[in-house]
């Protein structure tokens, strides 16, 4: 986390996919791998560090098959050097199991939910015995958790599982904001989180909807990180659908505007402690 003043470089997540939005919603919805390349690539250019993964089917259903993150992984590397970092929140319904399998491919980085949470009509369930179960996993595989924080009581919860020694802090942190059943995405909302965390943590806003691009905003200021895309938000202003590349570019475009630089997926992978790309196994995951 920035001291002093001085602010790391801006990291910028593309969530591109999610596990919510149908083909029905907007034809930019990267369905198949061949697709997130695709997006992968035009997102690096538009100057994205990191890329949260989901997996659809042909059908744009959505799926946790390893198999299929492994040939969306393969296409991702095959055409940027994006930080991947897959999802183990899946969808709702999804069994712990099926949601914990694709981290046997070692993705640099995946997401740990650190609670339940209301989600419109449905629940999405993390209790401790499954938090615990995904954690430990990540821990024996060597994968990098992102703590994804959607109401303030999960930060008491990340810290439960540090007393368990499941964690260890510092770690980076995603706000989830905006989620219907979640906390408001608010500034106050956002100073209050970050007022909360654990010394050294880095930490990144993710709002739902129109609320992206004003907390991107006061994420910028703040000397925190952004992450931005379909999963959250579709449109690029009202009425006008998105894709993924233009709502990056117009954060880099912002952070440029306020004198901050933008962390290119290798300084992003120096400030999140993870190894450069190159001492890890380049074209295929393990």
């Amino acid at each position: 986390m920035a001291k002093q003043g001085v602010m790391d470089p801006l990291i910028v997540t593309v969530a591109p996919v999610g596990a919510e939005l149908t083909p029905e919603q907007t034809p930019h919805l990267a369905v198949k791998p061949a697709q997130l390349g695709d997006v992968a690539e035009k997102c690096q250019q538009a100057g994205a560090s990191i890329i949260h993964v989901h997996c659809r089917n042909d059908d744009g259903s959505n799926t946790h098959d390893v198999g299929r993150f492994k040939e969306a992984y393969d296409e991702i590397r095959a055409r940027s050097d994006l930080i991947v970092q897959f999802s183990t929140g899946g969808a709702i319904g999804m069994s712990p199991e099926e949601r914990a399998g694709v981290l046997d491919l070692h993705p640099e980085m995946a997401t740990l939910t650190c609670g339940s949470v209301n989600f419109g009509d449905d629940i999405f369930e993390n209790s401790f015995p499954i938090m615990r179960a995904i954690l430990k996993k990540m821990s024996e595989l060597g994968v990098r958790p992102e703590l994804e924080i959607f109401d303030k009581g999960h930060l008491s919860n990340a810290r439960k599982l540090e007393r368990e020694r499941l964690l260890k802090f510092p770690q980076h942190v995603d706000f989830v904001l905006g989620v219907p059943g979640g906390l408001d995405a608010t500034v106050s909302n956002l100073c209050d989180l970050v007022d909360a965390l654990p010394p050294g943590c880095t930490w990144s806003v993710a709002a739902i909807g129109r609320a992206q691009l004003p907390m991107s905003m006061a994420a910028i200021a703040m000397g925190g990180h952004v992450r931005v895309g379909l999963e959250d938000n579709i449109y690029y202003s009202r009425g006008k659908l998105a894709t993924n590349d233009e709502l990056v570019a117009r954060v880099v475009r912002i952070a440029g505007e306020l004198g901050r630089p933008v962390a290119t997926p290798a300084k992003a992978r120096e400030i999140l402690g993870l190894p450069p790309l190159q001492e890890q196994a380049r074209g295929a995951l393990m």
